[in-house]
């Protein structure tokens, strides 16, 4: 079983390569997702939770989506960082595996990008199952699984997209990214759809809704041209299974 606390050492060491990284206006691929992902989560008004907040931006999606927002984060730092920038009504440190929250006290829980950093999906899909209401939903962003075992051959649009490996099994991923003078050393874990799809069943969970964003160009994003073709993302959204 793959050590938990690794995941949340690394995060620790680049607490503050991330937030400058994050915070910086287009720069990453997050920039060119966003209005689309507010529109996937739909408005609302009720308790939600932005689990694994990071520095707290789609936090702040959620909040402008019309709901009460709690964000937490195991890493202090990236807590102290969202709360500096009133990311939501309330911040905390905690982990998904043991989220500091009463059984069924929440109408949302979404889960950005944080799925891929936790070293036991299933136990953290148990715990968000704990914490939602019966009525409630979780919206889960992850990278593409199938986006995850390859890479384009080259920078051009068209430049074929190539599979290294097996798309089966679960992967250790880690590397760095450089973008405009900016460094930010990434690292977690790449699995097959299959694998998130059967930890959702067993959590007690059924997939309501499923998309493959594509990214908006404006702005100076023709560097995500590729990502028309193949989808950079996976979408879901959840609902628990009645009893």
């Amino acid at each position: 079983m793959p050590d938990p606390d690794e995941d949340c050492n690394h995060w620790s060491r680049v607490a503050a390569d991330w937030v400058a990284w994050a915070r910086k206006p287009n720069h990453d691929a997050f920039w060119a997702y966003q209005a689309a992902l507010a529109a996937f989560i739909g408005r609302g008004n009720g308790k939600a939770l932005d689990m694994g907040c990071g520095e707290g931006r789609v936090a702040r999606v959620l909040t402008g989506c019309g709901y009460q927002v709690t964000a937490i984060d195991p890493v202090f730092e990236c807590v102290a960082a969202a709360a500096q920038a009133c990311s939501a009504q309330d911040h905390a440190v905690g982990a998904a595996a043991g989220l500091p929250f009463a059984d069924a006290c929440l109408d949302l829980v979404l889960a950005y990008n944080v799925l891929m950093d936790v070293a036991d999906v299933p136990a953290a899909l148990r715990e968000i199952r704990r914490v939602m209401r019966p009525t409630g939903q979780l919206v889960v962003s992850i990278c593409h699984p199938f986006a995850d075992r390859g890479r384009f051959a080259g920078a051009e649009t068209n430049a074929p997209f190539v599979v290294e490996g097996s798309y089966f099994g679960r992967q250790r991923f880690d590397g760095v990214e450089e973008r405009d003078g900016m460094r930010m050393h990434f690292a977690g874990w790449s699995q097959p759809l299959e694998n998130y799809a059967a930890a959702l069943e067993a959590a007690g969970l059924a997939i309501t809704s499923l998309r493959e964003p594509v990214p908006e160009l404006d702005h100076g994003r023709d560097h995500l041209a590729p990502w028309t073709r193949i989808p950079m993302f996976l979408w879901l959204k959840a609902r628990p299974l009645a009893v």
